[in-house]
C-alpha cells in the first residue's frame, strides 16, 4: 500500500467523493480541497483500515469530517474590523455620503436556517442510530444519490437485501424523527 493506493482511490472514487464535497459544500474549489484532504488522510490512516467496509465507503466516512472542517473553517475566517483600527475600520465601510461602500449581503431567513440546521442534526441523531450495514444503504441512497444496482455491486449485496436494508431504514429514520419531536407537519 502507499501513493499506489492513493492513486487507485483517487481514481475509482474521486469523481464520487467529489459530487458529494460539492453537494454540502456549494464550490468545487472547497469540494476539490475536501477530497484531497480526504485522500491524505486515508493515506496516512490506511493501517487502520480493516477493510470491514468498501473503500469508497470508508472515504465517504473520512470526507464528511473533512466537510465540517471546511464548514467550520468558513465560520472562522469571517473577517470583522480590528480594535486597533477603530473608527478608520467603520469608515472604509461608508461612503462620504453615508451610504455603505459595498452593498449588505441579505441575511436570507435567519429563522429557516436556524430550523434547517436542526433538521441535519436530528438527521445525522437518526442515522447514527442506524445499524452499520442500514446506515450505508440509506447514505449511498438517499444522501450520495446512487442507484440501487450501483449500490448492490459497491456493498456487494443482492437488490432485494439492498430494498428490504433501505426500508428498513426508511422506517427507523421516520420513527427516530418522530420521536424526536418532528412531525409530518413540520415537513414541508
Amino acid at each position: 500500500m502507499g501513493m499506489t493506493e492513493a492513486h487507485t482511490w483517487l481514481a475509482d472514487h474521486g469523481d464520487y467523493l467529489f459530487r458529494v464535497a460539492r453537494r454540502q459544500l456549494h464550490s468545487d474549489a472547497l469540494a476539490e480541497d475536501a477530497v484531497q484532504e480526504t485522500l491524505l488522510a486515508a493515506l496516512s490512516a490506511q493501517h487502520r483500515y480493516a477493510g470491514d467496509a468498501s473503500p469508497r465507503t470508508w472515504l465517504t466516512g473520512i470526507l464528511k469530517h473533512k466537510i465540517v472542517d471546511q464548514i467550520r473553517r468558513q465560520v472562522r475566517e469571517v473577517e470583522l474590523p480590528r480594535d486597533e483600527e477603530g473608527e478608520e475600520a467603520v469608515d472604509r465601510l461608508f461612503h462620504q455620503d453615508g451610504h455603505w461602500a459595498e452593498p449588505v449581503r441579505a441575511w436570507g431567513n435567519p429563522l429557516a436556517e436556524t430550523e434547517l440546521n436542526q433538521m441535519r442534526r436530528l438527521l445525522d441523531l437518526c442515522a447514527d442510530r442506524l445499524k452499520p450495514v442500514m446506515a450505508q444503504v440509506f447514505s449511498l441512497r438517499e444522501v450520495a444519490g446512487m442507484e440501487t444496482e450501483e449500490i448492490c455491486k459497491e456493498l456487494n449485496i443482492t437488490s432485494t437485501n439492498c430494498w428490504v436494508l433501505l426500508h428498513r431504514a426508511r422506517l427507523f429514520m421516520r420513527h427516530c424523527l418522530e420521536l424526536n419531536g418532528l412531525s409530518k407537519a413540520d415537513v414541508k
